[in-house]
């Protein structure tokens, strides 16, 4: 079973953004923060997702295992469920693709307070110099 927590981090007033990935199997945890190109925030919160299922396919995480999903952004989590999104259409289908690597995803949103771990490394990024 494995547990990957994604969030994203913008500075409204520069756009600058960066994203919190924290990745949970066997007892152990992956820490990524990253700056990535300024963005809007939904924009981030996708390319978060995208990183971080990347990131697990590169680890080679088992793909007959189970992933629980987690983010705060619902737009990313009911993207994913319909398997359509009006304005992300083409990171909808690049995460629908990556989440094909495995057998069986549990796509969940969760509020702020439940994705502290993601969040602080998405925030930390941010105000990385």
């Amino acid at each position: 079973m494995i547990k990957l927590y994604t969030d994203a981090a913008v500075n409204q007033r520069t756009c600058q953004a960066a994203i919190g990935i924290l990745i949970i199997q066997n007892g152990h945890q992956i820490q990524l923060s990253q700056k990535i190109q300024p963005m809007n925030n939904h924009e981030a919160e996708f390319t978060a997702a995208i990183i971080g299922f990347q990131k697990l396919i590169d680890l080679k995480a088992d793909p007959t295992g189970f992933v629980f999903y987690y983010t705060d952004s619902k737009i990313v989590i009911d993207s994913l469920n319909k398997a359509y999104a009006k304005h992300f259409e083409n990171q909808t289908e690049q995460l629908l693709t990556l989440q094909q690597h495995f057998s069986t995803v549990i796509n969940t949103w969760i509020p702020d307070s439940q994705n502290h771990g993601a969040h602080y490394l998405a925030t930390q990024a941010l105000h990385a110099k």
